[in-house]
């Protein structure tokens, strides 16, 4: 398994910005899936978004238009650029990885959104 470690949460105005990093231990370009999950309190986990290692991209409704999930195969790290963000953004936000399916995940991190 891929270990991952994400970086770039914390607090901010509703309308605000956050880019958050999710930095891999081996390299990403031989990953076919990696993705930004989040779980707000007394939520499930729920999908965000997601990064194919042929380009493709897929968002949940809701950011659809606000985030956007990219990758630096030289970095080996992907990342969430969240724009507009609203307060009901508010979670911790967790990277995953996996080649067929998603059996490596960071820690997460912690977004705050206030209004």
């Amino acid at each position: 398994q891929v270990q991952l470690v994400e970086s770039g949460g914390g607090l901010v105005q509703g309308g605000g910005s956050l880019r958050l990093s999710c930095v891999a231990s081996e390299s990403i370009s031989s990953i076919n899936f990696m993705a930004w999950y989040r779980q707000a309190p007394g939520k499930e986990r729920e999908f965000v978004a997601l990064s194919t290692n042929d380009g493709r991209t897929r968002y949940v409704d809701s950011a659809e238009g606000r985030f956007t999930i990219s990758r630096d195969n030289v970095k080996n790290t992907v990342y969430l650029q969240m724009n507009s963000l609203k307060p009901e953004d508010t979670a911790v936000y967790y990277c995953a990885a996996g080649r067929s399916s998603f059996d490596s995940w960071g820690q997460g991190t912690q977004v705050t959104v206030s209004s």
